[in-house]
């Protein structure tokens, strides 16, 4: 039986309106992605000589501080008008102990493994701070064996495989993996990463219970506290603050971060899956190191050689392909958990 001309019409307007609709979500969940990845970007600018200031003078904790004081009075009101949605549809308030619980969980997420990151941009590059943490769901993987008994799929130890041979090729003879403390910041990039596995396995069931958006608040309003108290007991064992000194091209990379890399792709990425779901926003993040990489050349002047193509696309293969396996094979153990929460994405 053929569609009435109304039935065609009105069948014709709704798949135009679900294409629109996935349509905008891939571009936001791509260009979240993309400004989530400039932080480093941004580190990097910050640690530069200029304005009477000397290579990395300025501290990972002053532009922790700067990157939270100017984003907390936003999540601090999308929290309250998150409570207040609540109260007005009738649905239950979160409990106190899960937001505790988040709030601890920031600390670990937002404060610890945030200040392994940007302390080590002080000895590695920007595409090479990028890699390293692009491997991440290894440590899930790794974490997920050891303590619940996953066993990991051939297709998965290959992909792995690959995904670090790429990262030894770089080592090995590349030009982005260099530095008098390179190992050094190595280690602080990797130790980043595997906190943030943890914190990854860890927030899963949180943020099934409380949501999201509340789960965010919770652990950067936490991180935030953390981040000030440690930025004063720091001036007062010191006796000084570099907050008095420094230029406005500082002050301006602050809320740079705040803005352009934390708020508005923590935004585009919540959209982003709700448009078209976690795993295909999850899938959008490989173009975070890409991003990296362009801007890094382009801005940093950092090297790029043939060594470094072969090796970045060797671990973003790896990886990647590791990544959209564990999620298509839907493990029990959640070896990728579905997104990461909005705020952190490195």
């Amino acid at each position: 039986m053929r569609p009435t001309l109304r039935e065609y019409v009105a069948s014709s307007s709704q798949t135009r309106s679900i294409m629109t609709g996935q349509g905008w979500g891939y571009l936001f969940g791509a260009l979240g992605a993309v400004l989530f990845s400039m932080k480093a970007i941004f580190v990097k600018l910050a640690y530069q000589p200029v304005d009477g200031l000397a290579a990395n003078q300025i501290d990972a904790i002053t532009l922790m501080a700067m990157r939270l004081g100017f984003s907390m009075p936003v999540y601090l009101a999308i929290f309250v008008l998150a409570l207040r949605a609540r109260k007005i549809s009738g649905d239950d308030l979160p409990k106190a102990n899960h937001m505790f619980l988040a709030g601890l969980l920031g600390v670990l997420g937002y404060y610890v493994c945030a200040f392994l990151d940007i302390e080590g941009l002080k000895y590695v590059t920007a595409q090479l701070e990028r890699l390293l943490l692009f491997t991440y769901p290894v440590f899930v993987l790794m974490m997920s064996v050891v303590f619940l008994g996953y066993r990991p799929k051939l297709l998965s130890v290959l992909a792995i495989l690959l995904g670090y041979s790429g990262i030894l090729l770089i080592f090995a003879n590349g030009d982005i993996a260099t530095g008098e403390n390179l190992w050094l910041g190595t280690a602080m990039i990797l130790t980043c990463a595997v906190a943030f596995a943890a914190f990854q396995l860890l927030a899963k069931p949180l943020i099934t219970r409380l949501g999201s958006t509340v789960f965010t608040c919770c652990a950067m309003f936490s991180a935030g506290t953390i981040i000030f108290i440690h930025l004063i007991v720091q001036t007062a064992i010191t006796g000084e603050t570099q907050f008095s000194d420094l230029p406005g091209r500082i002050w301006m990379l602050g809320i740079v971060l705040a803005v352009v890399s934390t708020l508005i792709p923590s935004f585009l990425v919540n959209i982003a899956i709700n448009r078209i779901g976690a795993q295909a926003t999850a899938t959008l993040g490989l173009l975070s190191p890409v991003a990296t990489v362009f801007f890094a050349i382009v801005w940093l002047g950092e090297p790029f050689g043939i060594y470094d193509a072969i090796g970045t696309a060797m671990t973003l293969l790896g990886i990647g392909f590791y990544s959209w396996y564990s999620r298509r094979e839907q493990t029990p153990s959640q070896v990728t958990p579905p997104n990461k929460p909005a705020a952190l994405h490195k």
